[in-house]
């Protein structure tokens, strides 16, 4: 087992240390932005027009340039008992490019959870399919990745009975990359299992996005003195 097998391992498999006391609500900031980790340069409006996309089709893998709008907005913190979250709702709208009919639309939140040093991902698409992914960073960080695992309770993949039948999914990675204060760059890769196929399919997707606004307060901290 790789080192990387391991921690993903603790992660997937691994409990928490939050203790016997599970009611007890966790205190915390206001302001989400000075409390967001590694995910803090993520926060605001941005777009991307180097997007490549490598997916399945009947002849073999297709490759396909996208653009993208992606928005990500603080949220007041969030607690389940002791743990305690701050985070990002986030919709990202691809199409490809020089067209206006939707290529890729996703939803959903980025988290960073500070007691364990977690940042948490989770993807949501209006074909069928969800996930929640995972991974350990430091808060200053630049560079992280998350990942989720077909059949896990935590950290997962669940699919509707077509895909899962047609384009399984084993596995997902994202990398993130922050390349300054503007711009920063993903890379995903989602392993697919298809009926036929010799091998598992690698469907990847890049892109790198430039700040085209900043983010608002979240609604605790826009009473606050805070610089947005």
């Amino acid at each position: 087992m790789s080192n990387e097998d391991g921690e993903w391992s603790r992660v997937f498999r691994g409990g928490d240390s939050y203790g016997t006391d599970i009611y007890t609500e966790a205190e915390g900031s206001d302001d989400t932005l000075a409390n967001l980790g590694p995910l803090r340069v993520l926060a605001g409006r941005w777009e991307g027009t180097r997007g490549s996309d490598d997916h399945p089709v009947l002849e073999g893998t297709e490759r396909q340039a996208y653009a993208e709008n992606y928005e990500l907005s603080p949220v007041d913190r969030q607690t389940n008992g002791p743990q305690l979250f701050y985070g990002l709702r986030y919709h990202t709208h691809i199409v490809k490019v020089g067209e206006v009919e939707t290529f890729h639309d996703q939803v959903g939140y980025w988290l960073w959870e500070p007691a364990t040093r977690l940042v948490t991902f989770s993807l949501s698409i209006p074909r069928g399919q969800a996930l929640l992914a995972a991974g350990h960073v430091e808060p200053d960080a630049t560079e992280f990745m998350v990942r989720a695992e077909r059949g896990l309770s935590t950290y997962g993949i669940v699919s509707n009975t077509f895909l899962e039948r047609a384009f399984r999914t084993l596995s997902f990675v994202m990398r993130v990359t922050v390349l300054d204060d503007d711009a920063w760059s993903y890379e995903q890769e989602t392993i697919l299992e298809i009926p036929g196929a010799r091998e598992p399919f690698a469907h990847v997707d890049h892109n790198q996005l430039v700040r085209v606004g900043g983010p608002p307060p979240n609604p605790l901290a826009r009473g606050l003195d805070v610089a947005n």
